[in-house]
């Protein structure tokens, strides 16, 4: 029996049914989950009532051009 690394596409599957699962979980027990909006850059905490709360926003720079 051969026990090497396992391949990329099973490590991703099992990643996103990790988050995935956990994901229920935040929801079931009623715990806020911090999303991410590309188009404005906003960080934001969604609650289990719908309500969005801004928490940050990320700077649009190269990362070399950051200080």
């Amino acid at each position: 029996m051969n026990r090497g690394v396992p391949s990329d596409g099973v490590v991703v599957k099992n990643a996103r049914l990790a988050v995935a699962a956990e994901l229920r979980k935040k929801k079931i027990l009623k715990q806020p989950i911090a999303k991410y909006d590309p188009k404005t850059g906003k960080v934001y905490l969604l609650h289990s009532d719908g309500t969005r709360e801004e928490v940050g926003e990320t700077k649009r720079a190269r990362y070399s051009e950051r200080k």
